[in-house]
């Protein structure tokens, strides 16, 4: 098959398309034939060297892809050749072909096209897990998401709106906050021009967030928490703002706060698996209604994967950027 190597790190001219050798699905793997593949920052990370595959993991990129099931590994039940389906990864999206945990294989949602499945599984894992599972966003309570244009933020804007949640964003220019606007965002911060503590804080009657998704980490740490609820929690999913802050401890207390930070892609497939099976539950019905949609702003063959992560990197998307085989 061909896939998306990385022989040196660097830059987007890193990711060469090159004949590799066909995985196999093994115990209680499926084989799958890559439809499409999505865009990630961290890949990113990984082509630039700075975040490697889990032990186990493919070697080329891609957390997340959409296919057809081509065989079944020992052990597999509940699918077969032929299924359409999405999955999420630890690697090997940006490939022909690539074996995939049976825990973390989901059916195309009713209403979405194949290729279109590729934009879903760790966009709506990373959600559901963070803003329900660990922060528990409950309806009437207000959560903050940061980056709303991006394919995380797309999709945690439709997903708090569906349980009832009021959502506040940032975002990069009066554009992207437009396009928050379509997707259900209630409060709009552009991040250039605005302090979106004090914008929060004024929109809340100074209360503040209940839930703060942010993928900044260091550089926004101080003002998150000032920015949350009494009893508010902020989940960090994202280091883009650096990986060392200073925390004031006494305003956490004061607020009887909560901060939590995971990372999806090294958990344990039983973790995963746990994930998907709670998504399936509990969003996939929602796509299915077309409450929650997922948001594409292109696509591109795999071949020109650089051209894709140029885009990425140049934040002048909203939603996201797949790569189809």
């Amino acid at each position: 098959m061909h896939a998306i190597t990385i022989e040196q790190p660097g830059g987007p001219e890193a990711l060469v398309w090159a004949e590799v050798p066909d995985p196999v699905a093994g115990e209680g793997e499926v084989l799958v034939d890559v439809a499409a593949s999505a865009v990630n920052r961290a890949d990113i990370l990984q082509r630039q060297g700075f975040y490697d595959p889990p032990p186990g993991a493919s070697p080329y990129p891609g957390l997340e892809c959409s296919g057809r099931i081509a065989a079944l590994g020992p052990g597999v039940s509940g699918w077969a050749v032929g299924d359409e389906v999405c999955a999420l990864l630890g690697g090997g999206g940006y490939a022909e072909r690539v074996a995939v945990p049976a825990g973390q294989l989901l059916p195309v949602p009713a209403g979405v096209d194949l290729v279109t499945a590729a934009a879903l599984p760790e966009v709506v894992c990373t959600v559901w897990s963070n803003v329900f599972m660990v922060a528990g966003l409950r309806p009437g309570e207000t959560v903050l998401v940061h980056g709303g244009s991006s394919g995380i933020g797309t999709m945690a804007i439709q997903l708090a709106k569906a349980v009832g949640a009021t959502v506040a964003v940032t975002a990069g220019g009066p554009e992207k906050l437009a396009r928050c606007k379509e997707l259900g965002a209630d409060i709009l911060i552009d991040y250039r021009e605005q302090d979106f503590v004090a914008e929060l804080r004024a929109a809340t009657g100074g209360a503040g967030a209940d839930v703060i998704l942010d993928i900044m980490g260091a550089k926004y740490l101080a003002r998150n928490l000032d920015a949350l609820a009494v009893n508010g929690r902020l989940a960090v999913i994202g280091l883009q703002g650096g990986v060392k802050a200073e925390l004031n401890l006494g305003a956490l207390l004061a607020k009887r706060a909560a901060i939590t930070a995971t990372s999806l892609r090294a958990r344990p497939l039983e973790e995963k698996a746990a994930i998907v099976a709670a998504v399936r539950e509990h969003v996939w019905p929602l796509v299915a209604s077309g409450r929650v949609n997922p948001v594409v702003h292109g696509s591109f063959p795999m071949s020109e994967a650089p051209e894709a992560h140029r885009t990425l990197e140049s934040s002048a998307h909203v939603g996201k950027l797949l790569l189809t085989t």
